[in-house]
């Protein structure tokens, strides 16, 4: 398992500080609380390995009183709780500045278009990309369920006190295949020309179509065009299909999908 890149090491400890002050106006040993200190056990060994010594620092806080009995008050588990708490946020805290002093800044995180055939075809996510189509947005999201494949919508993943650049880049690493819209929500033309105005994506849809293409490799990459949408320069490679109300788009990406390795079936897309 490869270290992540330093930015991504530093976010992921972070968002497990920033979720403590929530965590202590809730009633001790909440379900929130369980998900949280497994997801954190998970975020530090992803980071530091399973055999590192940050893992036992964070397994070994406690969150109870070291001796109890049946007539223990219940404020003085809810003392040790929230004491626990706060070592957690000391021992995070440590890790971030461990990180930040002696990690080299170096960058590995992305999803490399290098990485074998079948390690990226693994997945059964694929991320959408979409502009202000809600419409388009659902119709292939559904497909894409129907297809018992798992769509990755942005704007419906849980926040979790990240940035939108961070959001973005933590859910597209889990993803295999990317499929972008290119709906007609803009206009524009050229500066200074008396042309009229064309129809254009948003501008996020085109970024994130080329950080795909970058990413996963131009042939993890379908985009679907509805109407008369001005496209992209210098993305040659990257496939375009229009997206036509008949559903003739459905085979026309099955058949992507297939050839990049992912096991879905034609026949669901007639």
């Amino acid at each position: 398992m490869s270290r992540p890149s330093k930015p991504k090491a530093i976010e992921r400890l972070k968002n497990a500080r920033a979720e403590i002050p929530r965590l202590k106006d809730m009633r001790k040993f909440s379900p929130e609380f369980t998900k949280w200190r497994r997801n954190t056990e998970i975020a530090i060994e992803y980071t530091f390995g399973k055999e590192g010594r940050q893992v036992d620092d964070f397994t070994k806080v406690r969150y109870s009183p070291p001796v109890y009995t049946t007539g223990t008050p219940d404020y003085v588990f809810q003392q040790s709780y929230e004491e626990g708490l706060e070592s957690a946020n000391t021992v995070l805290e440590s890790m971030i500045e461990e990180i930040e002093e002696y990690w080299e800044d170096e960058s590995q995180a992305q999803v490399s278009p290098n990485l074998p055939r079948d390690e990226l075809a693994d997945s059964t996510k694929v991320f959408v990309v979409h502009g202000r189509d809600e419409g388009a947005k659902h119709k292939v999201a559904r497909f894409l369920e129907d297809l018992e494949l798992e769509p990755v919508i942005l704007d419906e993943q849980a926040d979790r006190g990240r940035t939108i650049i961070a959001k973005f880049e933590q859910e597209a690493e889990r993803v295999g295949f990317a499929v972008v819209l290119l709906t007609p929500d803009d206009e524009g033309r050229l500066k200074g020309g008396d042309s009229d105005l064309r129809p254009r994506a948003r501008q996020n849809v085109v970024f994130e179509l080329g950080y795909f293409a970058g990413a996963l490799g131009r042939n993890r990459v379908c985009a679907l065009i509805k109407g008369d949408v001005e496209l992209p320069s210098d993305y040659d490679g990257v496939v375009y299909i229009p997206l036509d109300d008949a559903g003739g788009w459905k085979l026309r990406l099955v058949k992507e999908l297939q050839e990049v390795g992912f096991d879905v079936d034609a026949n669901r897309a007639l």
